[in-house]
C-alpha cells in the first residue's frame, strides 16, 4: 500500500490566469486547488505528500507553511519549471528513498477514492495509470486531454490526440523506481515520454477508475464545472 504522494504544483497555468496568478492557489468553491488535493489525499489514507513547486514557488510555499495539514507536507523545488513536467517529478525522487509513490497533478480535482484505489494498486514492475473509459465526458477537453490506448491491463499508446484510443489519462499514477530511471534517460524528461518508455518494455499498467470522478481544472470552463461539482456536495 503506497502512503506517499508527489503533487506537481510547478507549472505556470497560463490558461487559468484570468482566475488566479498561481493555479495551485486558484480558489475552487472557496478553497485553493492545492488544499483540495492535499485534503483529498489525506482522506484517501495518504500519510505524506511531497509538493513540487516552481512558478511562484514562494507564494505557494508560504501558503503551505501557514496551515496545519492532516498529513505530512514536504517541499521540493523544480530545477526549472519551464522544462517538461518530468523535470519537476525528478525533483521529488531524492526524497522517496526508492519507495513507490503516487504521482498526481495539483490542478486535478480528484475523488479521494481514486487516490485510494491507486495507492492500493501499487506501481507493479514499473507504473500504473488511473484511466477513465468514459469517452466524450462533458468535463473533458478533447484538445488537451491525454488519450490512452490499452490492451488487457497494459498501456499500448499514450499521447494527446492519438487515434485510436479507448480511455483517458486521469493524471494519477502509481510509480516506482523504473519510472524515474526512464525520466533520467530522456533528454527532455516528460511524464508522457517516460510512460512511453515503460510501455515499450511492457511495464506500464492501468487501473480502471471510470466509476470515480475527476476533473482537470485547467481553464475557466473547467473551473465552472468543478465549482458545480463541489456545489452538489460530491
Amino acid at each position: 500500500m503506497i502512503d506517499t504522494a508527489i503533487l506537481l504544483a510547478a507549472g505556470a497555468g497560463t490558461r487559468l490566469r484570468s482566475a488566479a496568478e498561481s493555479k495551485p492557489l486558484c480558489p475552487v468553491a472557496g478553497k485553493p486547488l492545492i488544499d483540495h488535493a492535499i485534503e483529498r489525499m489525506a482522506a484517501a489514507g495518504i500519510a505524506r505528500v511531497i509538493v513540487v513547486t516552481g512558478y511562484r514557488a514562494e507564494a505557494i510555499e508560504a501558503h503551505l507553511s501557514a496551515r496545519d495539514w492532516p498529513i505530512t507536507v514536504e517541499i521540493a523545488r523544480s530545477a526549472d519549471w519551464r522544462q517538461p513536467n518530468g523535470v519537476s517529478a525528478l525533483a521529488a525522487a531524492p526524497l522517496l528513498d526508492g519507495e513507490a509513490s503516487l504521482l498526481a497533478m495539483c490542478d486535478h480535482l480528484v475523488a479521494p477514492a481514486l487516490y485510494a484505489r491507486m495507492a492500493k494498486a501499487g506501481a507493479g514492475d514499473g507504473l500504473k495509470l488511473g484511466i477513465d473509459r468514459r469517452l466524450g465526458h462533458p468535463w473533458i477537453d478533447p484538445e488537451d486531454v491525454t488519450c490512452v490506448a490499452t490492451a488487457d491491463d497494459r498501456i499500448v499508446a499514450i499521447g494527446k490526440g492519438i487515434e485510436p484510443h479507448d480511455c483517458y489519462d486521469t493524471g494519477v499514477f502509481a510509480v516506482g523506481g523504473a519510472f524515474f530511471d526512464a525520466l533520467m534517460e530522456l533528454e527532455a524528461p516528460s511524464i508522457t515520454e517516460a510512460v512511453r518508455v515503460l510501455t515499450g518494455e511492457g511495464r506500464a499498467g492501468i487501473v480502471d477508475c471510470s466509476d470515480l470522478d475527476w476533473i482537470d481544472v485547467d481553464d475557466p470552463r473547467a473551473l465552472a464545472a468543478a465549482e458545480a461539482w463541489l456545489a452538489r456536495g460530491d
